[in-house]
């Protein structure tokens, strides 16, 4: 009909000392309270049956002290209006926002940074007993958490390494909120916002770095043509020929493209000789 939670949490008493009974007084209000059940049959039963869904349990106390066998549910339990009192508790995983928090990193950057959490309750009569509000609490501790772990972090590796923190801060909560009985199932790290100015350096040093290495790259590959080049002329200066075919291969390429203006090279050898036949003539003329 139900299960129960196998774990009972310590009542405030010394461990291993047992907690005193209800008493007399206890005892004959109980009595009293089952001969009234039985002598409003089948009325009393809409007030002495409880059912709870299967994703739910039932924390109950009777006369103020919680009932032995743990929680009960999924399904139909029974309680004594007139001395118990009951408590649900959602077994389900809840997911929430911690709110962006303004922290210091390690090398004093100061960054907002928010995150979600997902818990879900384990055990529901721990987190019932030993904490006033088990979700509140947690919402608090994870805030805190978060400004602890990030505060002995860089810049760089909280926004480098944000999975190695999510697992740190995973860790750290849950062994914090065991007691509670609440089991932190997974830590995500949202947004890291940085400061305006920040955002305005960090763009213009890699826009420097950018630029950096494309004047590097040029100047390689400047580098390479000119070795290329230096090739190509000394292959060329071994044959005289080779240049003129030269000449007639980037003819054929220009008169291809349909060019009304043909630009000719000449050697330099033509002008070198064409010079020296006239300096011969200039001679000659002067004799």
């Amino acid at each position: 009909m139900y299960g129960k939670d196998t774990h009972i949490p310590d009542d405030g008493t010394e461990h291993g000392a047992k907690s005193e009974g209800p008493g007399c007084c206890g005892w004959v209000l109980t009595i009293l309270s089952y001969i009234l059940i039985g002598c409003t049959l089948p009325f009393s039963l809409c007030f002495t049956l409880k059912v709870v869904q299967e994703y739910e349990r039932a924390v109950i106390f009777r006369l103020g002290r919680l009932l032995p066998g743990g929680a009960k549910g999924p399904g139909i339990f029974f309680i004594v209006p007139c001395t118990d009192e009951y408590r649900k508790v959602d077994l389900r995983t809840v997911s929430f926002d911690v709110a962006p928090q303004e922290i210091l990193s390690k090398d004093s950057v100061t960054v907002a940074v928010d995150a979600v959490i997902y818990f879900r309750i384990k055990n529901a009569t721990a987190s019932i007993v030993k904490v006033n509000n088990s979700n509140a609490a947690t919402r608090l501790l994870a805030a805190t958490t978060l400004r602890n772990v990030l505060g002995t972090k860089t810049m760089a590796e909280i926004l480098s390494d944000r999975e190695h923190i999510s697992h740190t801060m995973q860790s750290i909560l849950d062994e914090a909120t065991d007691p509670w009985g609440i089991l932190v199932e997974r830590v995500e790290i949202k947004d890291v916002r940085l400061p305006v100015q920040l955002q305005r350096a960090m763009a213009a040093e890699a826009e420097a770095a950018r630029e950096a290495r494309a004047k590097v790259i040029a100047a390689e590959g400047e580098q390479k043509a000119a070795r290329a080049l230096k090739e190509a002329a000394d292959t060329m200066a071994e044959s005289p020929g080779a240049l003129q075919l030269r000449y007639l291969q980037t003819l054929n390429t220009i008169s291809a493209e349909k060019n009304s203006t043909i630009v000719f090279p000449i050697p330099m050898e033509f002008l070198a000789m064409a010079k020296k036949s006239i300096g011969n003539g200039n001679g000659n003329a002067s004799m």
